[in-house]
């Protein structure tokens, strides 16, 4: 009986591409589906890119995996998961592997690796990303995991992944849900770069008067130099759209209320648990809920009074916004980073933060040009990408032009949460002193919250209500 190198089950969109990308790199595939519809569409339609082996039942899919068996699960986040480890789980062998590479978060990941670790499954979080086109063609995956199940999964992982200059986009994490925290910020750094770029296309029309069709131009021209990425590369092609019902820029006839699924969202609430500052991100998840109130955007509009719109000379001004586009990014990659190298202290992961940008630069929603610069900064040691020698040095050439971007907005009262929140956090970290010694002094007189000093170690409490005298605590 033939056997398969790894097994698909989930074959909806991202599950079929992956199988496809594996039989087309030459790996038997064993697919299974709940609907056996979905298998047997699968063989049909894609058969002849490769070896496929279909299963119906779960006891048939596992019995055609080689040993140790390699089961990737593509299907939904949540319960569906956990009902699939559920059936799968008890027809494995120690030394066998599940893998999850769906967008689950990862402290679902952390309980269902501790939950089959003792029982000698190795259960893999793998985070993947570049939509349905990079699961066929090239994804960016992130896994977590044991050491030994990399030992067996990563050359097949990498042989599918996107290759930069030869490189696979794909290394291990670390232990269990590191590849699924890792994705998690990727995506959370995707709703900061994707409402930084949605700002500057709200800049360049409104205050500088363009129409879609002439900031398509300038997203192309910006994408043959530093800004070049996936992201500025589809924004030219969206605004150049043209919606064939009526004629109009395709950017005018869709309603602005922008959705998400939820990791823009886990992203901002695992930053609070570990007391690191996401505010971009933040500024981007918050951005989208409130295109998405629609009601009490209808009930406001006409009754909030602001600034008259004048425009303003659009070269000169695209080139500004040019400057404030590319430092907020850097900000937005900063924080992202400086996430991950928090929960892996926190965890124990020891992830590689030089490694993470390597394998974000190809296949992924958010590869770009800079993530290469992005890379030696951290192979470097730097603490953050804001002090790293490029870096620091586009973030000063950009301040004038970053500063008068924000001003013009302010100015025309055109909204930059993601500009403005950016250049708040890089004013906040060069600061000599912030005003959270006000803010200490404030929780310490009606709460007794205690602070510190400058000149002398330990904490204190001042007697407000007394004789306000200052006692060690």
């Amino acid at each position: 009986m033939e056997q398969a190198r790894i097994g698909v089950t989930g074959l909806a969109v991202m599950g079929r591409n992956l199988a496809r990308n594996l039989a087309r790199h030459g790996h038997a595939v064993a697919v299974h589906n709940r609907t056996s519809a979905r298998t047997k569409a699968l063989v049909e339609e894609f058969g002849h890119e490769g070896t496929f082996l279909p299963a119906d039942i779960p006891e048939e899919f596992v019995a055609s995996l080689e040993r140790p068996r390699r089961l990737l699960v593509m299907v939904k986040a949540g319960a569906p998961t956990d009902a699939v480890i559920g059936e799968f789980a008890p027809l494995l062998d120690p030394g066998d592997m599940i893998v999850d590479a769906g967008n689950a978060h990862f402290a679902d990941t952390r309980r269902r690796e501790a939950a089959l670790r003792p029982r000698g499954i190795h259960f893999v979080g793998a985070g993947v990303s570049g939509g349905e086109e990079g699961a066929l063609h090239g994804p960016s995956i992130m896994p977590g995991g044991s050491p030994e199940s990399y030992a067996e999964l990563g050359p097949l992982l990498e042989d599918i992944a996107a290759k930069v200059d030869g490189t696979p986009c794909c290394a291990h994490v670390g232990p269990d849900g590191a590849g699924h925290f890792v994705k998690m910020v990727h995506n959370g750094i995707e709703y900061a770069d994707m409402q930084l770029i949605a700002e500057s296309y709200d800049l360049l029309r409104h205050a500088a008067g363009l129409d879609p069709a002439e900031i398509a131009e300038v997203f192309r021209g910006w994408n043959s130099g530093r800004l070049e990425s996936y992201l500025i590369e589809i924004t030219a092609e969206v605004l150049a759209h043209t919606d064939a019902a009526t004629g109009r820029p395709f950017v005018d006839v869709v309603r602005d209320e922008a959705e998400q699924k939820g990791t823009g969202r886990w992203t901002v609430q695992t930053a609070l648990d570990l007391g690191v500052p996401v505010d971009g991100i933040a500024a981007a998840v918050f951005a989208r809920s409130v295109s998405g109130h629609a009601e009490l955007r209808d009930a406001t509009r006409n009754l909030l009074p602001g600034p008259p719109r004048t425009t303003i000379d659009p070269a000169g001004f695209a080139h500004a916004v040019e400057r404030a586009l590319y430092a907020s990014k850097i900000v937005a990659y900063a924080q992202g980073f400086h996430q991950i190298r928090a929960g892996s202290a926190e965890y124990g992961w020891d992830i590689d933060l030089g490694a993470m940008a390597a394998i974000w630069r190809g296949g992924c929603i958010i590869r770009a040009r800079f993530l290469d610069r992005i890379r030696a900064a951290y192979e470097d040691g730097a603490p953050t990408l804001l002090t790293a020698g490029h870096f620091a040095g586009a973030l000063g050439e950009a301040q004038d032009a970053w500063r008068d971007v924000i001003a013009t907005a302010v100015r025309l009262g055109i909204p930059t949460p993601g500009f403005s929140t950016a250049l708040a956090y890089y004013d906040a970290l060069r600061a000599d002193r912030l005003p959270a010694a006000l803010t200490q002094g404030q929780r310490d007189f009606f709460g007794a919250h205690t602070y510190r000093r400058v000149d002398r170690d330990g904490s204190f409490h001042t007697f407000w209500a007394g004789d306000r005298t200052e006692a060690a605590t």
